[in-house]
């Protein structure tokens, strides 16, 4: 015979328990350092996203430096960020500019200065998308090509601030030319078309004084 003790032990043991007064509930993240209703010692966007069982951006990074410690113990990299470019005579001497050409020699020095380190950031991220042939066969969206879009993106930067400067440079040096005068008696609409035709002498005897 079975008890109301027996069906409650059976209700626990599944991994859902159906309650006509209450939803279903589904069963919590199978990962070990992560438990769906403990909110002790988590930030909001852990507590709002165990809400739908997933991992937040902080879960996935802290994970993820857990799991790979051997791996980067034994392939040291430098804990120290890339050497930021002292902007301070740039910028000085931006300020102290007055004309678009003393302008465009500060802008065309620091992308001189910036494109070795764009670059080797570019060939970085294509490294990473070719990372053991993930790229072949890779559809639009997926990571292998993020990356490749990043990576052209980071050099983009460059050729974007050089049309920039150049259009300036343009304006200044090379104007587009002033539109040509208007004939007399001619609208500015047809100002653009070949001269007309001159009208042709009166044909035929000249008429007597």
């Amino acid at each position: 015979m079975t008890t109301p003790a027996d069906k409650l032990g059976t209700a626990a043991e599944g991994s859902l328990i159906t309650d006509p007064d209450h939803t279903e509930q589904e069963p919590p993240m199978q990962h070990p350092d992560f438990e769906l209703y403990d909110n002790v010692g988590r930030d909001a966007d852990q507590i709002a996203a165990a809400r739908y069982s997933v991992a937040t951006k902080g879960d996935l990074l802290r994970w993820a430096r857990r799991d790979s410690e051997p791996f980067v113990t034994a392939h040291p990299l430098p804990d120290e960020p890339l050497p930021s470019p002292d902007l301070a005579p740039y910028l000085g001497a931006l300020h102290a500019a007055e004309t678009p050409a003393e302008a465009s020699a500060v802008t065309q020095r620091l992308l001189d200065a910036a494109e070795p380190v764009l670059r080797a950031v570019s060939e970085y991220l294509v490294a990473a998308a070719r990372w053991r042939d993930q790229h072949r066969g890779a559809e639009k969206g997926s990571p292998p090509k993020l990356l490749m879009e990043a990576a052209s993106r980071s050099l983009s930067v460059l050729a974007i601030a050089d049309e920039a400067d150049l259009t300036i440079l343009r304006a200044e040096y090379d104007p587009a030319p002033a539109p040509a005068p208007v004939p007399p008696g001619q609208s500015p609409a047809t100002s653009g078309l070949p001269p007309a035709s001159p009208r042709r002498p009166p044909t035929g005897p000249a008429r007597g004084r």
